[in-house]
């Protein structure tokens, strides 16, 4: 009988050890050695491609003629635009999230759209049938190819799916199936290797595309070995704060389209809905002329939005002042109060700073630099900004403001929603056609300073008002 061995691999990038190791040799990742089961067995002969009547001969790359694949559309929108049209066939996609963010939701949503033109396989490890039924009962799904199968071995549900030959196969989730020819229990690190990798050859040989979904460790990172990601497809990531309404979907990884787009959902009583116009949900409730209130215009992937972002400054009570950044990167409030205090010489030193992003919007884009900085001013100077302005623009170190990127798409996004008064970087103005905004006055800046001074070219203002700015 052959002997039993015990290894050790690497979480995060896989490399195997006879012992454990308290660090990572390879990664340098402290306490990521996991312990699996080594059992000898049989050597078995290779799978081929030619199996499925694939020619893997070595050819030219101008001989190789271009494959016309049309892609299967899920009946959401903002799905194919993250997956960059459509399923591709045989393809493996991989969704991840928080728990309880709605991934089953949104998989059993796309099943029901694809499942209205043919048979649409639903393995289901983490419920039973009766529960997918009554989820499937609340969000009115009624389509008449969905097969529901509530199993935990993936070759029973390999086996299913070679004898039904499905347009689309979902495993929900990676962590809960098995192979009965690996040892481990479900979820460890030798079952999801080996069941990533028999999904893998099943959607390339059989041409059905395999959702499966992962789970999240308590970090945020995708349950797992790491090497699952470089096996799949398409990786797809699904986030937001439980507490709002709002969900993300993103790309990190697609082999068959770009990683820019994201998706934007609302979760409602029926499902997930598509937010066709975020920025309008975002500042439906606003209050125009209020103190520490400043418009930013970012881009999400490559959607540009309408956020506003809410500062407010008060006297600090303790010896080290408080900052808190709520749906932003807190060293970048750091950095731009330094700049402030620094450049502008506004004295923070002994004030509370407290920044949110309404909406349990997170801004990640350095555009959103300027009216944080601007919001921050408002606050402390208690003078609101005009109504009916929109800013964007990168702070650097010395107090200079930097162009951003694709700025005639987010001046389109924000006239659509009625913004007449635009501050922008100075660099931009010679990307920017007037004829196209001409009921728009679009102010150019070059230093932090003139951002804050900027005015009207009707030249309003009174003279306390600008004293106060300046």
């Amino acid at each position: 009988m052959a002997k039993i061995k015990s290894r050790y691999v690497c979480t995060n990038c896989g490399s195997v050890s006879s012992r454990w190791l308290g660090r990572c040799p390879q990664c340098g990742e402290w306490n990521t050695m996991a312990e699996e089961t080594v059992r000898p067995e049989a050597p078995r002969q290779a799978a081929s491609l030619q199996r499925s009547g694939q020619d893997v001969r070595p050819r030219q790359l101008h001989e190789i003629a271009m494959e016309r694949m049309s892609r299967i559309g899920t009946g959401i929108g903002e799905v194919d635009r993250v997956l960059g049209g459509g399923i591709v066939p045989g393809a493996l996609i991989l969704l991840s999230g928080d728990p309880g963010i709605g991934k089953s939701t949104l998989v059993l949503q796309v099943a029901a759209a694809v499942g209205k033109d043919g048979d649409v396989l639903y393995c289901s490890g983490e419920e039973s049938a009766g529960q997918i039924k009554l989820r499937a009962d609340r969000l009115g799904v009624t389509a008449p190819g969905l097969l529901i199968q509530a199993d935990t071995s993936l070759d029973a549900v390999l086996h299913e799916a070679e004898r039904r030959r499905p347009r689309l196969l979902i495993v929900d989730s990676i962590q809960t199936v098995y192979c009965q020819e690996c040892d481990g229990a479900p979820g460890s690190m030798s079952q999801i290797r080996e069941s990533t990798g028999r999904l893998m050859n099943f959607a390339k040989q059989s041409n059905v595309p395999v959702i499966v979904i992962g789970h999240v460790t308590k970090e945020g990172t995708i349950a797992g070995p790491r090497m699952m990601e470089h096996m799949v497809d398409t990786v797809l990531y699904f986030e937001g704060d439980r507490q709002y309404q709002f969900r993300i979907l993103r790309s990190i990884k697609n082999r068959f389209g770009s990683t820019n787009e994201s998706g934007l959902f609302t979760m409602t009583e029926d499902g997930l809905s598509e937010l066709a116009n975020p920025s309008q949900l975002l500042l439906a409730e606003r209050a125009a002329q209020q103190a520490g209130s400043a418009i930013a215009a970012v881009l999400d992937g490559q959607r540009p939005m309408l956020g506003e972002i809410q500062a407010l400054t008060t006297h600090s009570v303790f010896a080290v002042p408080r900052r808190t950044a709520s749906g932003m990167d807190y060293n970048r409030l750091i950095i731009l109060l330094a700049v402030l205090e620094k450049r502008v010489g506004l004295n923070l030193s002994q004030q509370d700073v407290y920044i949110n992003v309404i909406g349990g919007l997170k801004i990640t884009e350095t555009a959103a630099d300027l009216p944080i900085s601007l919001a921050v001013v408002s606050s402390f100077r208690d003078l609101s900004l005009e109504e009916h302005t929109v800013v964007m623009g990168e702070v650097g170190l010395t107090g200079d403001i930097r162009r951003v990127s694709q700025v005639q798409r987010r001046l389109r996004e924000a006239a659509k929603m009625g913004f007449t008064r635009f501050i922008i970087p100075k660099g931009n103005l010679t990307e920017i056609k007037e004829t196209e905004f001409p009921q728009c006055r679009i102010i150019g800046v070059k230093t932090l300073r003139d951002a804050i001074t900027a005015r009207s070219e009707e030249r309003r203002v009174g003279k306390e008002c600008r004293s106060r700015w300046s």
